[in-house]
């Protein structure tokens, strides 16, 4: 036999030497623990809209959102999908949808810092902003579960069109108990909303629904019957609902379970296979002889609904300006740790371009949903101020449509830079990166596409001239302070004034950049006020982020945005 020789044959000391080729360096620590309200744009802006009293539990919260528990609940409650089970082992039908233990975490802790009802039952002024901002740290976790607490919150102006119910629902829903139990709503301490309004055969004209609801002996109950195309969420106690009526489209409150203990019938036909927005649950439910009560005169269904809409709109802009915000800070803090071509990715001046442009935006958005915000809560309490409440209502019913359009319409390309201030690393799903990526499409959805949008907001101004009386008012408040914004504000009365439906994407886009521009130059620092109107008023900006011009002073924007520690 002949021996082969074996030259470098492995001691049991180095047998463990390849180990060494997995040596970790150049990687950055886990960014949590972090506190996601460490975000001046946040603050101030809470400050200036009336709930600075919030801000202690704004920065419990954003500890709380930024903890390593609450970004695993994040991660688990996307990885484990809800599942639907249309039936229990003997064959009855249940129509249940189950849940990892992380969502019912998620959901806890949102109900309970009041992101769902629960401003609609307090007094004090600000309530509403308060929530707004909560939503905007406690959305560094999970985007999905953002979708029922959202629903309930407004569902709450809509039901009120019908006091009988609003009496004994109201206190539930504003309520801070998360309860996933499926029973009788009165017999729960605390309740979720959800809504029914689109259908297959027309999306968001809901004009076309063939839902029908059929009176019947007892005055306002009826009972409907149809197919919901996207329904979220099933497995909320009460919907709000759109079907036709003898007089013509109007909306229905139906529970789960009705009053006598029996299932209302709500049969689940599937669960929406969706691109993100995974750890929520979206469906199709079928009504057959399901019982419903009337919300609102018949015929009355979109009239009934559109301070939901307002409401849902808000949230959009406010999720999507979250996202804009957390995915800037996974951003920050892996350049900060990260090194490439002999020296740190934070202090190469091209990174640091991109990571200021990103910062501009990012605060552009959180300062105009904080203003909306604003104007939500002053409206609704219009009996204390009538003059104020009038004008911020007009200005609320353009201002939120025109931030509905833009802010989420920019969540997409900003993620995605973001992303890929990450390289490869953020494209993998361990970072979390593409979870974000996938849900900022979702809130240019949700809602009214942009072309809704847009057109929404052109009827609005034709229809309602205090509308553009509103904003133009606004915009007046920094006239003088920037050329370049007296400038836009110039060619936006023009375009305003000319604008057909095929060009109303362009004027919205510059309501909004003109808004944003406006609010910036009241109140944020001169640095950030600057770059933003030389480059999104002025034109002196590229095609991508990352092409702020060399006037632009990144050491400041940073500073600010990303201040040491965060």
């Amino acid at each position: 036999m002949v021996s082969i020789p074996f030259p470098n044959r492995p001691t049991s000391a180095s047998v463990r030497e390849p180990s060494a080729t997995h040596t970790v360096t150049n990687q950055p620590p886990p960014l949590a623990p972090y506190d996601a309200s460490q975000d001046a744009a946040l603050l101030e802006g809470l400050r200036r809209e009336g709930a600075g009293w919030a801000e202690g539990d704004i920065r419990r919260l954003g500890l709380r959102a930024g903890s390593a528990e609450a970004q695993e609940w994040a991660e688990l409650a996307n990885r484990h999908e809800p599942e639907l089970r249309t039936h229990d082992r003997y064959g009855n039908r249940v129509d249940e949808v189950d849940f990892h233990p992380s969502w019912h975490h998620l959901m806890r802790v949102a109900v309970g810092e009041g992101l769902a009802g629960a401003p609609w039952a307090q007094e004090r002024a600000g309530a509403h902003v308060a929530r707004t901002a909560g939503g905007l740290v406690w959305g560094h976790t999970d985007a999905g579960h953002g979708c029922p607490t959202s629903m309930t919150y407004a569902a709450i102006p809509a039901l009120r069109r019908q006091p009988e119910l609003a009496k004994v629902y109201e206190p539930l829903l504003t309520g801070r108990e998360y309860d996933p139990q499926l029973k009788v709503p009165t017999e729960k301490r605390g309740l979720l909303a959800g809504m029914g309004m689109t259908e297959k055969q027309g999306g968001s004209d809901v004009r076309t629904n063939t839902t029908t609801a059929t009176p019947s002996t007892e005055p306002g109950v009826y009972t409907l019957r149809g197919h919901k195309w996207f329904t979220s969420a099933p497995m909320c106690d009460v919907f709000l609902v759109l079907a036709q009526a003898p007089g013509g489209l109007s909306c229905f409150f139906v529970p789960r379970v009705l009053p006598d203990g029996s299932r209302n019938t709500f049969r689940i036909q599937r669960l929406k296979d969706k691109l993100g927005n995974r750890s929520n649950a979206s469906s199709e439910p079928e009504f057959d002889g399901t019982v419903a009560w009337l919300v609102g005169a018949e015929g009355q269904g979109v009239k009934t609904i559109i301070e939901m809409v307002n409401c849902t709109r808000l949230d959009c802009v406010m999720m999507s300006a979250t996202l804009m915000r957390k995915t800037l800070v996974e951003a920050g803090h892996h350049v900060r740790h990260r090194a490439a071509f002999g020296a740190r990715l934070v202090d190469q001046p091209l990174m640091r371009n991109v990571l200021a442009d990103l910062a501009l935006e990012s605060e552009a958005a959180t300062t105009l949903t904080l203003r909306l915000a604003g104007a939500a809560d002053r409206a609704v309490r219009g009996a204390d101020d009538p003059g104020t409440a009038g004008a911020e209502t007009a200005f609320r019913r353009v201002a939120t449509a025109v931030g509905k359009y833009w802010v989420t319409k920019r969540g997409p390309a900003f993620t995605a830079e973001a992303l890929e201030c990450l390289g490869g690393n953020g494209y993998v799903e361990e970072s979390g990166m593409p979870r974000h990526y996938r849900e900022a499409p979702l809130l240019s959805i949700w809602e009214g596409s942009g072309n809704v949008n847009a057109l929404d907001v052109l009827r609005a101004l034709r229809r309602e001239p205090a509308g553009a009386q509103a904003l133009f008012d606004e915009l007046a408040l920094a006239r003088g302070a920037d050329a370049r914004l007296d400038s836009a504000v110039t060619r936006l009365k023009g375009r305003l004034a000319e604008t057909s439906e095929a060009g109303a994407r362009r004027m919205v886009e510059l309501m909004a950049l003109t808004l944003q521009g406006s609010l910036l130059v009241r109140h944020a620092p001169p640095a950030v006020a600057d770059a933003f109107c030389a480059t999104r008023l002025g034109g002196d900006w590229g095609h991508a982020f990352g092409t702020l011009p060399d006037t632009a002073d990144l050491d400041a924007i940073l500073a600010r945005a990303l201040p040491e520690g965060s």
